[in-house]
C-alpha cells in the first residue's frame, strides 16, 4: 500500500486492486494511516517553520551582487527508490525548449462529473484510456521552479509509468538511462495522437524554432521529442574480403559511449597513473574505425555470406540537445560491474564538428554545445546505489538530491562522475571555448 495515495498493489495480479477483505482490513489500514498523517501534520508544520526561520546558510549561499535571493527550485519526493526517475525529471526540467513546450500544452481533465477533484484509488477497472503520460509529465514540470518550499510528490506520474511501462513497476532501484529512454519513447508515441482535441503535430508546427529543419523521425511523425533530442548517425560497414561498402542512416535520441578499457582502472580525477579519461576519448572510441569480432560477422551481399568487416559511425545530423550516456555498467559471467572511472567533461564549448559526416557544411559555431545537466550514479551496482542530478538554471548550478535542492558551483559539477550528460546547442555568437 502506498502511504500517500493509499492505493493497494498486488504483485500476483501485477496491477492495482480495489477489492477489500470480508472484515474490511484494507480500509482499516487506510484509516490508520490517515490518522497518523493528521497527527504528524502539526509536528511537520513546526519543523518547516524552524527551517524557514533558520535561513542564514541559504542567504550566504545565494548572495549575488550584494543581494540575497531565494532558491526557486523545487525538489521531488522519493516514493521508494524513485531517485532514478527524480534525477531524469530534474534534468529534463532544465532543458528550456523541451520543458517550455510541455508547460504550454493545454491541460487535460482526466476525471469529470462526480469524481472530479476527488482522490481516486488506482484500480484494474480504470483502464489505460484514463491515463496520460504527457499530461502527468506536464503537471510535474509545471510544479518545478515555482519557488515552493515543499518538495513535490510525483506520485501521479509514477502511477502512469507503472501503468504503461511494466518494467518499472514496484519499488526496486532502476536504471536512470533505461527510464529516460522509455520515458522519451512513450512521450513521443503519445504526442503523435490528439491532445485535448488539438493535433500535437499542429502544436509542434506553431513553434517554428522546433519544427524548422527537423528531419529526424523515430517510429512515425515528428514530435517535440525528436525535434529536440533527435539526431542521425551514418553506419558504415566494409567487407574485408571484397571491399563492398554498406551504408545506412540510423536516427538516435542519445549516444551510448564506452569508457575506453585503458582508463577503467582509474577511479578519481587526481589519480596519477596515466592521463585522465576525457569525454573526447569516449567520443573518439565511439566513432573510430572498428573491426567487428567473430560474433558480429557482416552479411556481405556481394560475397553472399557472412564475412569479417569493419564498422565506423559518423554523425550525419546533430540534435538540438545532445544526450550522452556513459556505459558504466558491464555484464560479467555472473554479475553486472560498474566502471567507476572519472571522465573529464567540459561545461562549455563541447565541439562536435570533428565527428560530423560533412563538417564543411556546418557553421563555425553550429557544433558547439554547453552543458545543461548531469545525472550521477552513487554506489557500486545498477540495482542499488543512488541517483542525483546537477543542472544549470539562469546562470546558477543546482544539485538535485530527491527532496533536497542545494546551490553548488561549477567546480563541484566538473568533479562529478557523470553517468548521463545533457548538452544544449549553443546559440550563434556566444563565445568560442572548445573541448
Amino acid at each position: 500500500m502506498d502511504c500517500s495515495s493509499y492505493s493497494t498493489y498486488c504483485y500476483r495480479c501485477d496491477d492495482f486492486v480495489v477489492n477489500d477483505t470480508k472484515l474490511g482490513l484494507v480500509q482499516k489500514v487506510r484509516e490508520h494511516l490517515q490518522n497518523l498523517e493528521s497527527s504528524a501534520f502539526t509536528a511537520d508544520r513546526h519543523r518547516k517553520r524552524k527551517l524557514l526561520e533558520n535561513s542564514s546558510l541559504n542567504s550566504k549561499l545565494l548572495k549575488v551582487n550584494g543581494s540575497t535571493t531565494a532558491i526557486c527550485a523545487t525538489g521531488l519526493r522519493n516514493l521508494g527508490n524513485t531517485c532514478f526517475m527524480n534525477a531524469i525529471l530534474q534534468s529534463l526540467s532544465n532543458i528550456e525548449q523541451f520543458c517550455c513546450y510541455f508547460k504550454e500544452l493545454p491541460a487535460v481533465e482526466l476525471r469529470n462529473g462526480k469524481t472530479a477533484g476527488r482522490r481516486t484509488y488506482h484500480t484494474r477497472s480504470q483502464g489505460d484510456s484514463n491515463v496520460s503520460l504527457v499530461e502527468e509529465f506536464r503537471k510535474t514540470l509545471c510544479a518545478l521552479w515555482q519557488g515552493s518550499q515543499t518538495a513535490f510528490s510525483p506520485e501521479s506520474l509514477f502511477y502512469v509509468v507503472w501503468k504503461i511501462m511494466p518494467n518499472f513497476r514496484g519499488y526496486q532501484q532502476q536504471d536512470a538511462h533505461e527510464f529516460m529512454r522509455y520515458l522519451l519513447d512513450h512521450l513521443h508515441l503519445e504526442l503523435q495522437g490528439g491532445f485535448n482535441g488539438v493535433s500535437r503535430s499542429a502544436l509542434l508546427q506553431e513553434n517554428s524554432s522546433l519544427s524548422a529543419s527537423n528531419k529526424c523521425c523515430i517510429n512515425g511523425a515528428s514530435t517535440v521529442v525528436t525535434a529536440i533530442f533527435g539526431g542521425v548517425l551514418q553506419n558504415e560497414v566494409n567487407c574485408l574480403i571484397c571491399g563492398t561498402e554498406s551504408r545506412k542512416f540510423d536516427p538516435f535520441l542519445d549516444l551510448s559511449l564506452d569508457i575506453p578499457s585503458q582508463f577503467r582502472s582509474k577511479r578519481s580525477k587526481n589519480q596519477e597513473n596515466g592521463p585522465v579519461c576525457s569525454l573526447r576519448d569516449c567520443l573518439r572510441s565511439f566513432t573510430d574505425l572498428e573491426e567487428l569480432d567473430e560474433t558480429e560477422l557482416y552479411m556481405c551481399h556481394k560475397c553472399r555470406k557472412k564475412q569479417k568487416s569493419t564498422k565506423k559511425f559518423w554523425i550525419q545530423k546533430l540534435p538540438k540537445v545532445l544526450c550522452l550516456h556513459l556505459k558504466r555498467f558491464h555484464w560479467t559471467a555472473y554479475l553486472r560491474n560498474k566502471v567507476d572511472t572519472y571522465v573529464e567533461f567540459p561545461l562549455r564549448g563541447l565541439d562536435m564538428k570533428c565527428y560530423l559526416l560533412e563538417p564543411e557544411n556546418s557553421g563555425p559555431e553550429s557544433c558547439l554545445y554547453d552543458l545543461a545537466a548531469v545525472v550521477v550514479h552513487h554506489g557500486s551496482g545498477v540495482g542499488s546505489g543512488h541517483y542525483t542530478a546537477y543542472a544549470g538554471h539562469e546562470g546558477r548550478w543546482f544539485h538535485f538530491n530527491d527532496s533536497t535542492v542545494t546551490l553548488t558551483d561549477e567546480e563541484t559539477v566538473g568533479k562529478a562522475k557523470a553517468y548521463i550528460l545533457f548538452y544544449v546547442e549553443r546559440q550563434a555568437k556566444a563565445g568560442s571555448d572548445k573541448l
